[in-house]
């Protein structure tokens, strides 16, 4: 029984050594419009984990922080406008390779130029309404 635990204890310890993390958030318009077990459905079906969920109302100035690298750009303060006008789902996510599987399931920030079948394509309204985000480097994450 003690070499069952110790084998366990290394499987776990080396399975959460290869998984890599990513942060994505369904945004406002995507839980208004109830496609959060739709995108969540799509993120685990394809293979990578939920490990964290919070739903939460994103304030102003986090948004603004969140979104800091936009300041200045002709779509900033309606961006903010729309991330702050209702509850966001944040999320952990969690898998091999996470970040660039990640990036390939949400799809281009364009809805209208994202790939059939990604989660932006699907549920996307426009640019600053395109569903979810999903960070482009562990860094970012």
């Amino acid at each position: 029984m003690q070499y069952i635990s110790y084998f366990l204890a290394l499987f776990l310890f080396a399975s959460s050594m290869y998984a890599e993390e990513s942060f994505s958030m369904i945004k406002p318009r995507a839980v208004t419009e109830q496609h959060i077990g739709a995108i969540i459905d799509q993120i685990e079906s394809s293979g990578l984990k939920v490990v964290a969920l919070k739903m939460v109302k994103f304030e102003t100035a986090l948004a603004k922080q969140f979104y800091a690298e936009h300041e200045g750009k002709p779509f900033f303060d309606a961006l903010i406008q729309k991330m702050t006008s209702g509850p966001v789902v944040a999320m952990v996510i969690e898998g091999e390779d996470a970040v660039r599987r990640l990036r390939t399931l949400v799809g281009a920030t364009n809805p209208e130029q994202a790939a059939p079948n990604t989660i932006r394509a699907r549920f996307g309204k426009g640019v600053t309404e395109n569903a979810i985000h999903a960070s482009d480097s562990v860094a970012s994450a």
